[in-house]
């Protein structure tokens, strides 16, 4: 497979063109989210300008683990993991990755979205901080994701916990347990109808979050400096704040953990011109991406926009080269301009 980069343009579509047809296997999310949504966007942008024959397939996945096991074995050629940072994780083998690092990962950019990953409790409890928990050894229930080594959700939160010297195995030998999902809308759901306690969870912007905190008075426990502290030293996890306001009976900036983006994973032996023209479109055709979540307020999108490509190139792991050499050249253009 040629590794040149795109030279041509065809007639009617602007930007690069690879001449011979291209096969792509993908992987996004279970099929319904954002993953997909990225995964369909770039693939008809990427197959509008490769060969009349060039085709595209989108396995379904967990933006877990998953991501970096698909493409390490190059059983597909682009996943996403969500939150981003993770790649610096997947690349050098900490946390999740214990013991096997990735260095064959690069990034082609990352797909912005704001997140934080929270901790809300029904007020009822008295619950309002981690020394709470720590003192009253409630038998809470806590409705969340599966730490089963592939969901960042639930290895996150175990991680969190653990931090914060509350190990899941202690909560459970209080009398507590864990109601897990694969996802964040039934654990939100469970706290929202009384049948957790808790919710410790991601996807803050989602108007789930918004219908359970309204609907029940809740209590959003701040993380501590310390644990927060512990968790950026030994695996490079950002901390995060959650502004006064944005839900229902949030009334003070809340610190928490830093769940943010989609980072773009391929293999070091992707072709060069396959590389480029993917990066190209991710950064030069995102007004196919961006009109699906305009009529969402920017601060609550899913997918944040506009695409910058400032940020897009702020990737936790080495781009991949001839994505290097596409912002490269796009700064350089901008600089000349």
């Amino acid at each position: 497979m040629s590794s040149k980069t795109p030279t041509s343009t065809p007639p009617g579509i602007a930007g690069p063109r690879i001449d011979r047809d291209v096969v792509l296997q993908f992987q996004g999310d279970w099929g319904q989210a954002n993953l997909h949504r990225i995964c369909g966007w770039l693939a008809q942008e990427f197959n509008d300008r490769a060969g009349p024959g060039s085709r595209t397939a989108t396995w379904s996945g967990r933006g877990g683990s998953d991501a970096v096991d698909a493409v390490s074995a190059k059983r597909v050629d682009l996943a996403m993991i969500t939150p981003a940072y993770l790649g610096h994780s997947a690349r050098d083998g900490l946390g999740m990755f214990d013991g096997t690092p990735h260095p064959e990962l690069r990034a082609l950019g990352v797909m912005p979205q704001d997140d934080r990953l929270v901790l809300a409790v029904g007020a009822e409890l008295g619950i309002k901080t981690f020394d709470d928990l720590r003192t009253k050894k409630p038998s809470i229930r806590i409705s969340t994701s599966h730490d089963d080594g592939v969901n960042t959700i639930g290895y996150a939160v175990t991680r969190v916990l653990a931090a914060h010297g509350l190990p899941r195995d202690e909560i459970i030998a209080w009398g507590g347990t864990f109601l897990e999902d694969e996802r964040p809308f039934p654990p939100i759901a469970w706290y929202r109808d009384g049948i957790a306690d808790a919710v410790f969870h991601e996807a803050i912007m989602s108007p789930e979050w918004q219908r359970a905190t309204s609907e029940r008075k809740t209590q959003f426990v701040p993380m501590e400096r310390d644990a927060l502290a512990t968790l950026e030293r030994d695996l490079r996890w950002p901390s995060g704040v959650l502004p006064a306001g944005y839900l229902p009976g949030l009334d003070a900036d809340l610190l928490t953990l830093d769940f943010s983006d989609f980072l773009v994973l391929v293999h070091q032996d992707m072709p060069d011109d396959v590389a480029y023209l993917l990066t190209w479109c991710m950064n030069e055709a995102s007004e196919g991406i961006e009109r699906q979540y305009r009529h969402i307020p920017a601060d609550r999108s899913p997918v944040g926009y506009p695409l910058e490509t400032r940020k897009l190139q702020r990737t936790s792991i080495p781009l991949h080269p001839a994505a290097e050499r596409y912002y490269a050249e796009s700064s350089s253009q901008e600089a000349t301009a």
